[in-house]
């Protein structure tokens, strides 16, 4: 049985914060890959409007760009409507059945769980793995498992601030998004 770690996300952009939670959690519980998911309609947060979702595709392609159990998953790509994840994972294992899941959430995500679309359901589908940040609580009611990733203070919303502010992302992302979006000139100066 392949185990798969799903690391879902706007992407918008990807950033070596995700890489090292993807490759942590890969590592700490000995899965077999990572599937990256970005999201089309994240239903807990505003998407940026003025990168497409080719952009975050692209990115996240050069982000993931020789890592072989670093994969895409393109499923909420190709549906309409708000990314919930009850319904992808529904999808996912439908489509596959012979994996077990794991789904990789943030400390502010265990703090909303209670709040996600059909969460007792989706707790019987999936494991849930918790990586800690600091000031979020990781109490919850509900079975994760815990991982615990070095502290590396980034997020998508700094990166797309530091860039319009024209400021260095040097070392927070890889140098291969560095380079596209500069070409594409994303995210301001």
């Amino acid at each position: 049985m392949n185990k798969i770690g799903i690391l879902g996300g706007t992407f918008d952009p990807p950033h070596n914060g995700h890489l090292l939670i993807a490759n942590e959690v890969l590592s700490a519980l000995k899965l077999d890959k990572i599937w990256f998911i970005p999201n089309q309609d994240p239903p807990h947060k505003k998407k940026s409007c003025s990168i497409t979702n080719e952009d975050r595709m692209e990115m996240l392609k050069r982000a993931l760009n020789g890592n072989p159990v670093f994969d895409i998953q393109t499923i909420e790509l190709e549906r309409t409507g708000p990314s919930y994840t009850i319904d992808t994972i529904r999808m996912i294992r439908e489509q596959y059945k012979d994996h077990q899941f794991y789904f990789i959430i943030g400390a502010d995500m265990i703090e909303y769980l209670p709040k996600w679309k059909q969460i007792d359901e989706l707790i019987a589908l999936v494991q849930f793995v918790g990586v800690k940040r600091p000031s979020y609580s990781c109490l919850t009611e509900y079975p994760i498992l815990y991982v615990d990733v070095p502290a590396f203070e980034v997020s998508s919303s700094m990166i797309r601030e530091r860039l319009k502010d024209g400021k260095s992302v040097k070392y927070l992302m890889p140098d291969a998004v560095i380079e596209f979006i500069k070409e594409r000139h994303l995210y301001g100066k």
